[in-house]
C-alpha cells in the first residue's frame, strides 16, 4: 500500500484543521480528494509531502513515516502543485534538470521519458524559454511534466485541470492512467468532478477537516442512500447536509 493516513489531527500551529483522519491509496489507484474551499484538502496534502508535521496520527508512505525515513519517503513522491513553482532565472531545459537531479535519475532515461511528453504538451520547442513568462497553462504542463518524468510510487496532484485546454486535460489523464497501469498510486485533488468521477477509482470526500464519506461511486451511493447518484450529486447532497 503506498499511501496510508490513521487517525491524522494537523493544521497550523496548535489550532488543528484535521480531525482524526484516516484515507489510505493503494498502489495502482487513483483517489479523487473532493471537498468544498478549507475542506482540509490542501492541509491535507501539506501534510503528506511533509510541509506540516502531524499533531498526532501518522503518515506512511510504503510502510514508513517521513521520520523514519525522509530521503526514502520524499524520494517516494511526485507532487504538482495547485499553483506552478518556478525559478525566473532558470529556462525550462534547467528547470527539468535539476528536476532529474533532485531525484537522481538517470539523465539519459530521464529525457527519454520527457521528450514524447514534451512534444504532447507542446513545449519540445521551447526548452531555451523562460517558464517564468509561460501561461499558467504552460506553467502547469511543465509541473506535470517535472513530475511525470519520475518513477515515483505516490503522485500527488493538487486542482491539475486549472488552466489547461481540453487537449492537455487529455493527456494528462492519459498519463495518470499509465502511471496507474505500472502500479503507481494517485492522490487528485479537483473541483473538477466529471473528470474525478470518469478517472479515479475511489473518493475521499471531505468536510470541516473531517472524513465525510470514502469509498468507490457505488460504495458513496450506499453510504449516503443515493443509488442513482453521480458524483456531483452526492457532493451537492453532502454540502447541504454541512
Amino acid at each position: 500500500m503506498s499511501l496510508e493516513i490513521n487517525q491524522l489531527v494537523g493544521g497550523y500551529g496548535q489550532i488543528p484543521v484535521l480531525h482524526e483522519l484516516s484515507f489510505a491509496v493503494k498502489d495502482g489507484q487513483v483517489v479523487g480528494l473532493i471537498g468544498l474551499n478549507g475542506a482540509g484538502k490542501s492541509t491535507t496534502i501539506k501534510h503528506v509531502i511533509g510541509l506540516l508535521r502531524p499533531q498526532s496520527g501518522t503518515i506512511k508512505i510504503n510502510g514508513k513515516t517521513l521520520a523514519e525515513n525522509e530521503d526514502a519517503y520524499r524520494s517516494a513522491i511526485a507532487y504538482v502543485p495547485e499553483t506552478p513553482v518556478l525559478y525566473p532565472d532558470l529556462t525550462l531545459r534547467e528547470h527539468l534538470e535539476l528536476s532529474i537531479m533532485a531525484y537522481g535519475l538517470d539523465s539519459d532515461d530521464a529525457w527519454q521519458r520527457l521528450t514524447p511528453m514534451l512534444k504532447k504538451f507542446r513545449l519540445d520547442n521551447k526548452l531555451d524559454w523562460f517558464p517564468d513568462n509561460f501561461s499558467k497553462g504552460m506553467q502547469q504542463k511543465v509541473m506535470i511534466a517535472s513530475a511525470f518524468m519520475t518513477d515515483a510510487s505516490l503522485y500527488i496532484i493538487d486542482e491539475p485541470f486549472t488552466g489547461l485546454d481540453p487537449v492537455a486535460v487529455h493527456d494528462l489523464l492519459a498519463l495518470v492512467a499509465a502511471k496507474k497501469a505500472a502500479g503507481a498510486s494517485v492522490l487528485m485533488s479537483t473541483h473538477v468532478l466529471a473528470n474525478a468521477q470518469t478517472n479515479a477509482d475511489s473518493f475521499v470526500l471531505l468536510g470541516d477537516g473531517r472524513l465525510r464519506a470514502n469509498g468507490t461511486l457505488d460504495e458513496l451511493r450506499d453510504q449516503m442512500q443515493m443509488p442513482d447518484a453521480s458524483l456531483d450529486d452526492i457532493y451537492m447532497a453532502m454540502t447541504k447536509e454541512a
